[in-house]
């Protein structure tokens, strides 16, 4: 939730972040003694707030810039920041702005999913190492531009892949890759919240503290309405790809983690909007224009991933909501998130096998923490981070595939070596997308 800046103050959340942990934050250090210089673009979100307090409470780097479109957002942040630490960061709507006036070390880059790409190869190209959201990128060529930016910059790029450090699912994976379920044929992966028929939002004037054609960028500039901005816009296929697109490449990753290979061979994906309704957008009113439910196929050398999602009737059936179940000839796993990971033996009368969650954060669930100190320790080390962009690149292709394939209405080959789809232009044209002038696609 945003607030205007005068009530910031007012809320028990706001007072306990000054009043209790700036101190704390006033007085940590790390060995050297100097701190990293830290940049936060999209710096008004509360997600992108949520990971700059975890920079600042490991005490290695200063927040000295934010930059957002949104004003408003960016003042509150800004305060916030100066309560916590006693410094307040310099304040920009453009990050080119903010890369041309600002000595960095590295930056985070936490705005909707059509800005990574060029948001951080951007700051690679000034030399600074990037903490970025998932997905890597809006379309597949954006994630492999980002992937070839930051070898050829030799920056560190940690994708906010945090699953990928939980000690649950760390464990789990070391039950899966010791062979615990035995031999696995098939990955099942989703997520499933509830929801119904979709009333379109009007149409209005941005808001004036809001850049709105700066927050399109790239994207088309479609008419503005509330429910995009600050946090809906993952379900407008101009800014975003989706449930699949969200969840979906955090659960993917999943998949690649345990397994040795790193994509399918072929993929097909059916999907659509028969509770939500048909997607509007006109010169009146809109609705989101990502389906309400999809189930797409990812057939691997040697086993089958499925991901599906709905958008409504939830999950309480089977008990889980999110997740992946491994399906193995010695019974069945199951990743989970809140609820740890569980394995129920195929043998009747075997134990089951459990572990409970461990979060950093147990509010919302997450482990930030532990994912901003290997990204820091990799920087010190000179070495890949246990969430590098090759890795986020792989699984956000595995989303984006997906969406490839729900678009075109039919599956596709995918030759994961050339990252092409052999013979099939129309498929090979989805791979990226025009650009809105004056913005240049990357390596374009």
């Amino acid at each position: 939730m945003q607030f205007p800046r005068r009530k910031f103050l007012h809320t028990a959340a706001g007072a306990a972040a000054w009043a209790g942990a700036a101190p704390l934050l006033r007085g940590q250090s790390n060995k050297s003694g100097k701190k990293l210089r830290l940049a936060v673009i999209g710096g008004g979100g509360w997600w992108a707030m949520n990971i700059a307090r975890v920079a600042l409470a490991d005490g290695r780097c200063e927040c000295v810039a934010l930059c957002d479109v949104d004003a408003d957002n960016l003042e509150v942040s800004a305060d916030e920041i100066d309560g916590l630490t006693g410094n307040a960061p310099k304040q920009y709507r453009d990050h080119r702005e903010m890369l041309e006036k600002e000595t960095l070390d590295l930056a985070i880059v936490s705005t909707p999913d059509h800005w990574h790409a060029l948001q951080t190869i951007a700051c690679l190209e000034k030399g600074l190492h990037v903490f970025v959201e998932k997905p890597t990128g809006h379309t597949l060529l954006e994630s492999r531009a980002m992937l070839d930016a930051a070898r050829a910059a030799d920056r560190v790029v940690q994708v906010g892949l945090h699953r990928r450090i939980g000690p649950h699912h760390a464990s789990g994976m070391e039950f899966l890759k010791k062979g615990g379920a035995g031999r696995i044929g098939m990955v099942r992966c989703f997520a499933h919240s509830g929801g119904g028929p979709e009333k379109p939002t009007p149409n209005e004037e941005p808001p004036a503290e809001l850049d709105w054609d700066l927050y399109c960028g790239p994207a088309p500039l479609r008419p503005y309405c509330r429910n995009i901005h600050p946090g809906r816009f993952r379900n407008y296929l101009d800014f975003a790809n989706g449930t699949l697109g969200d969840w979906g490449v955090h659960w993917l990753d999943q998949v690649l983690w345990w397994t040795d290979e790193k994509y399918p061979k072929y993929v097909h994906c059916t999907g659509g909007r028969p509770i939500f309704g048909p997607a509007i957008l006109n010169e009146r009113e809109q609705t989101t224009d990502a389906p309400d439910h999809q189930v797409a196929t990812y057939q691997f050398e040697n086993f089958t991933a499925v991901w599906e999602h709905r958008r409504f009737a939830g999950n309480e059936t089977e008990k889980a909501k999110v997740g992946a179940y491994f399906y193995g000839e010695k019974g069945i796993f199951h990743m989970g998130w809140r609820d740890g990971w569980t394995f129920y033996p195929a043998k009747k009368g075997d134990p089951i096998a459990h572990e409970d969650p461990k979060f950093d954060d147990e509010k919302d669930g997450h482990n930030i923490p532990p994912l901003w100190r290997d990204f820091i320790d990799a920087i010190e080390q000179k070495r890949r981070p246990v969430a590098d962009v090759e890795t986020g690149h792989l699984a956000t292709n595995l989303s984006l595939l997906g969406m490839l394939s729900w678009k075109l209405g039919r599956g596709v080959a995918w030759d994961g070596e050339k990252e092409t789809i052999p013979g099939d232009e129309a498929a090979n044209a989805l791979l990226k997308r025009d650009y809105r002038g004056p913005w240049r696609y990357p390596g374009a």
